[in-house]
This record gives structure tokens, sequence and C-alpha cells, in this order.
């Protein structure tokens, strides 16, 4: 099955997906769902046939735990546009739920940032219904579909977040979540879910879009997407959170068919080859590769070129080598991370790892959440107790007090001013380490995450290591902990690097 797993998936156990009712929603879809127009898939009216891979995401989605409940209660499907995605969510998630899920008194909700968006998916439903059997058992109306047997309902609503207190969803169909201009709807429907417990589930349904919102904060899309990358990765630990996404590698050449079949489960399927052949010439590359190959493009550069960071990960015995600590973090207090990098012996490689990483979660986390400093300096004490450690680095404008007290302990403390003179020299030595193979490092989840945050911004001084805005969630202190920790390790051994290569 070449179009599964996608790009990114979270884990799914299997015992859930064969307790699950996946199985039964595709044989569903594929008894009363139609094709609605003429295209590469089939003919209008003709019956739908799943694909292997639109099965295996059913399985994944309707996986159930041990006393029958979804696995998932939230959960995001990315793919590029015209990959089947209104037909799958109208007839094996939308219809099932309302008819043969098994719930009474269900509410399934079809919305998006726009009325008319979300018509698409309960439209499809709609049709479906009229012309099978299906409109015996259910009364269809203008913007609801209704089961008298159950008292079930299907509804369209529009996108006014204010108005849908009072809603009690079984399951939300949220189409093209990247439109959205804020959070309002999905954090409506979401808490509106409550009281269905493990029977509730919101499914969001996307392409790839802008990674801020109207507030200048991470979109709610893109703040879920980086969200299920964490689960995917097991940075986080979250079954309640379901994702498979579809996308092309970051740095694949958009012109290449293979990349298109790559970022497209239904590519020369339901999506014909000579349409990416007549898009890709007619279509800016930045538009191209968000709604073809779904990528997350942003106009900010990234600091390091894609794919150089995962490809210096190596194992390495660091037992009994002299080690650098370097400790940063946020003015706010909500970030401080602590990165360790070996000090070369020799021919060696100095080899990046993280020892921790105090990072606040914005789902549940206050506005009053803070990092324990007590811990950032208990975690300092009890590495340097059983490692070779020659010194810790601190910017001493945010740590003074911490670096007094370390230093009242005995610890080599050394101050790292963050000077954009020095940390643009420091910038270069890492790039360069980075991109001509000398560094490893662990292939920590975290420092990958903050590395790909980094973006290159222009200072008086030349080229900065920064964040994308100076409120963006999306953090950097582990990225900057690595770039102070590799320069002290390498400080008298490595020439001195020019840094204008890089930008």
């Amino acid at each position: 099955m070449d179009s599964w797993p996608p790009a990114v998936l979270t884990p799914v156990p299997r015992e859930a997906v064969e307790a699950g009712d996946g199985w039964r929603a595709a044989e569903f879809a594929e008894l009363f769902g139609t094709i609605g127009k003429d295209g590469i898939a089939g003919k209008t009216g003709e019956a739908l046939r799943l694909r292997d891979w639109q099965k295996a995401l059913l399985d994944h989605l309707f996986a159930r735990d041990a006393d029958g409940g979804l696995l998932a209660q939230t959960a995001l499907i990315g793919m590029p546009r015209k990959n089947g995605k209104s037909a799958l969510a109208s007839a094996a998630i939308g219809l099932y739920s309302l008819i043969a899920e098994g719930i009474d008194g269900g509410e399934v909700i079809a919305v998006a940032a726009e009325k008319d968006q979300a018509r698409i998916v309960f439209n499809e439903a709609k049709r479906m219904i009229e012309g099978s059997e299906l409109s015996e058992i259910v009364t269809v109306y203008k913007d609801s579909l209704y089961v008298p047997a159950t008292h079930s309902v299907f509804k369209v609503v529009s996108a006014e977040a204010y108005s849908k207190e009072g809603l009690n969803p079984s399951r939300v169909i949220m189409d093209e979540l990247h439109a959205h201009k804020n959070r309002d709807l999905f954090d409506v429907f979401s808490l509106a879910m409550g009281n269905r417990g493990k029977i509730g589930q919101l499914v969001a349904i996307t392409t790839a879009g802008v990674k801020s919102d109207s507030t200048g904060k991470d979109s709610i899309a893109y703040g879920l997407y980086q969200y299920g990358k964490k689960v995917a990765s097991g940075e986080v630990v979250d079954p309640s959170f379901f994702m498979a996404w579809w996308e092309a590698d970051a740095d694949a050449d958009h012109r290449d068919p293979e990349t298109w079949r790559a970022a497209n489960p239904g590519f020369d399927d339901l999506v014909s080859a000579a349409d990416f052949e007549s898009a890709v010439r007619r279509t800016p590359e930045p538009e191209f590769r968000t709604k073809r190959l779904n990528q997350w493009v942003s106009s900010a550069e990234a600091w390091l070129p894609t794919g150089a960071w995962a490809a210096r990960e190596g194992v390495f015995d660091w037992s009994g080598r002299e080690i650098i600590l370097a400790v940063d973090g946020s003015f706010s207090g909500d970030s401080t991370v602590i990165v360790g990098c070996t000090v070369p012996d020799g021919d060696e490689l100095p080899h990046v790892f993280l020892v921790r990483a105090w990072e606040k979660d914005l789902d549940f986390d206050g506005d009053d959440w803070r990092v324990d400093i007590a811990d950032v300096e208990a975690t300092v004490l009890e590495f340097c107790a059983s490692h070779r450690v020659r010194e810790v680095v601190f910017d001493p404008f945010r740590w003074a007090r911490t670096m007094q007290a370390l230093d009242d302990h005995g610890l080599p403390v050394v101050e790292f001013p963050q000077s954009p003179s020095r940390m643009i020299k420091a910038c270069a030595k890492l790039f360069d380490a980075v991109t001509n193979e000398g560094l490893t490092h662990d292939g920590n989840p975290t420092l990958a995450r903050h590395f790909d945050n980094a973006i290159v911004k222009m200072t008086p001084a030349g080229p900065h290591v920064k964040k994308d805005s100076r409120n963006s969630p999306r953090k950097i202190d582990a990225a900057v902990s690595a770039i102070m920790a590799h320069d002290r390790a390498i400080f008298g051994i490595m020439e001195e690097v020019v840094p204008q290569f890089f930008y």
C-alpha cells in the first residue's frame, strides 16, 4: 500500500484498531456512497470505492479502547486538495456517524470557516441520502438530516463561534481548518463535546495553509500540526489525539512527479498526473507547495538547510568525556533548555545532546506557568556530580542569580553574553559543522523542533538566528543552547568561520 502510512502518523495500538469499527464505516460508505461528479475516479452516480489507504485511515480514526470508547477525541487529517476528502468525510464519517455508529441522539455537525465550505461535506451527504434507500429512514431538510428512529441529526452551521453555544455534538467535521481566522470556533466545538465523553470526536480535515492567524500567533491548524508531530515522534504521549498528514519532504523538487506522488495518496488515481503537469506551470511555487504538496510555506528563511540537522544524528558514547553544558531560557519564563556538547578529543567530532527541557504547554498550562528555576539548578548540579563538565555556560542577562548560586557550589560557570557579534560567529560555526559533517547529535525531537523553528534575520552586525516573531510560541531555546555549547566545546580548536556564507 504505497499511500500508507502518510508522512506523519501518530501511534495507534494494533489492539485499538482491531477493536474499532473503521471497517464498518468503510463498508457503509461503499454500500451507500456514490460519486458526485464525473472524473478520474469514476462517473456520476457510480458506487464509491474506497482505496486501501482510505480504509487504513478509517481504521485508525475509529480505533477504540477496551471499553468501546473512541481512542481519539481530536483528529487532524491533512492531505493536498483533490484527494477525495469530501466524499470520505461525508459518507464514511458523517453519514456513518448519523446512521450506523449506534448513537441515539447523535448530533453530527459540519462546519468550516465559511458556511459555503461547510456545505460541501453536508451537500455530499444530502445527495447520497436522496439517491439511495437511506431516504426512507432519513428526513431531509435544507440544512439538516434527521433520523426519527434515533433522534439523531446531521447539521451544517455557519462559522460565527458565538452562536454555537448550546450544541452537544457527538461528531464534528471541521473542513479546511487552515482557513480559520483564529481558534475560537475550534475551541467552542471542543468544549461543546465535553458531555459526550468517548463517543465524541472532532475531526478536522484540511490542507496546509498559513502558520499564523489574525492574532499573530500560530494558527489553530498549524498549532495542531506541530502538536501532532510531537505525538508522532514520541515527544508527547497523547492517545486522545490522532493525526495523519500527507506531505512532501520540505526540500523536495516541487516539479518532480515523484514528489507529487509522495505527497498525494490519490495521485494518478483520484487526481490525474496531467492536472499536476498543468498546475505546476501556472501556479506560483509557494501556492503549489501549500495546496498540492501540503507543505507549510513560510516567508521567513529557515536557518539550517532542510534535512541537514536530521542527517547528523548519530550514536556516541560520551561517558567519561569532557562536556560543555549550556542553558538558555525565554525571558517570559515559559521555556528553558539545557544542552550538552562533548569537547572533541583528537579527531573526534563534537556530539550535541539534550539534557532536559522545560516548556510551557499552551493547551494545558495557564498564563502564570513559569519554569521552576530551582529545578533547573538542581538538574545542573546533579549532572555535574556524575559527569566531567568543563564549563556551565549562561547568558548572564537572565541568569545572574542562578550563576552565582552554582558558582557558590564550586561549578565552573562561564558567561556567554548573547551579543549579536558573538552569536553570529557562534551560529556560523555550528552551521558549518552541520552542513559539513562536523558534528553529531542524539536525535532528540525537542532539539530538532527548536532547530526547525529557528530562522535567519538580518541585524546591523549580520545574519542572526531568531524566532520568526517576538511573540511566536515556536521556541528556539534548545537551538540557542546548542549553539553556545558547541561554540565553547570547539573553542581554540576550530578556526574562526566567516558568517556571511549562510544567508
